[in-house]
């Protein structure tokens, strides 16, 4: 009997949340309307791409999207699944309705032959699917010294010295290009090293190569004829000894 008293209670209890949500309901799709009306999205622009392509960003926008739902955390993200992009910003424009998207790219580094197969790599070692322009001479390679590679070139950028390209791979070690000039690297190299490096590239424009392959050191190699190489050493606290 206790139940059937209790029915009109957990009757009028549904319908309560019934309206509750039929009112939540049509207080979202009233304010998506008013928003999407208000600040619709007129347009994409993406600044300083040249592999990422302008129609990937519109794909990765929700279908009739406004300015005000619009969340630029979630867009960005979604655009640096590209893996040309390397960041992404978004920016909204309330007058125009425009969404500019600023885009930092990834560029090729390596282009390995592995026997097997091919990899392209940028300087942050993320798998590229092509060279996208990059003048770069192939070279073969195996995964030990593939492996190498990664590590010191993540080495490097962490601290300010970004790969241009790899140029070459022998036992004898890697030859590379980092900012324009001629380095050499086997091994591991330690961020001592990396830190002199940046310096060194800086106060020594002119020297033929920097060599990182003796551990802790950063040996600067001049161009003039019969001069011995300048051995520098790093300590792991930065400085000169």
């Amino acid at each position: 009997m206790a139940w059937f008293r209790l029915r009109p209670a957990v009757r009028k209890f549904l319908q309560a949340v019934a309206i509750s949500a039929a009112v939540a309901i049509l207080t979202t799709l009233f304010a998506f309307v008013i928003s999407y009306l208000l600040y619709p999205v007129s347009g994409i622009e993406v600044r300083g791409a040249r592999m990422f392509p302008e129609s990937e960003a519109w794909e990765a926008t929700p279908n009739k999207a406004s300015l005000l739902l619009l969340t630029p955390d979630i867009l960005e993200k979604k655009i640096e699944s590209n893996p040309w992009v390397k960041s992404a910003r978004v920016i909204k424009d309330w007058e125009s309705g425009i969404v500019a998207v600023e885009v930092k790219e990834r560029t090729a580094v390596l282009d390995g032959n592995l026997g097997s197969r091919r990899i392209v790599l940028a300087a942050d070692g993320t798998e590229l699917p092509g060279l996208g322009g990059a003048n770069l001479k192939q070279v073969v390679l195996d995964e030990v010294q593939l492996e190498e590679i990664l590590k010191v070139s993540w080495v490097l950028e962490k601290n300010g010295a970004v790969l241009d390209s790899i140029d070459a791979v022998s036992a004898g070690g890697v030859e590379a290009t980092v900012k324009g000039h001629h380095v050499l690297f086997g091994g591991e190299v330690g961020d001592g090293q990396a830190r002199a490096l940046v310096d060194f590239l800086a106060s020594q424009p002119d020297a033929a190569y920097f060599d990182l392959r003796s551990p802790g050191r950063v040996v600067i190699g001049s161009e003039e004829v019969g001069k011995k190489p300048d051995s520098r050493f790093e300590s792991s606290d930065g400085t000169d000894g």
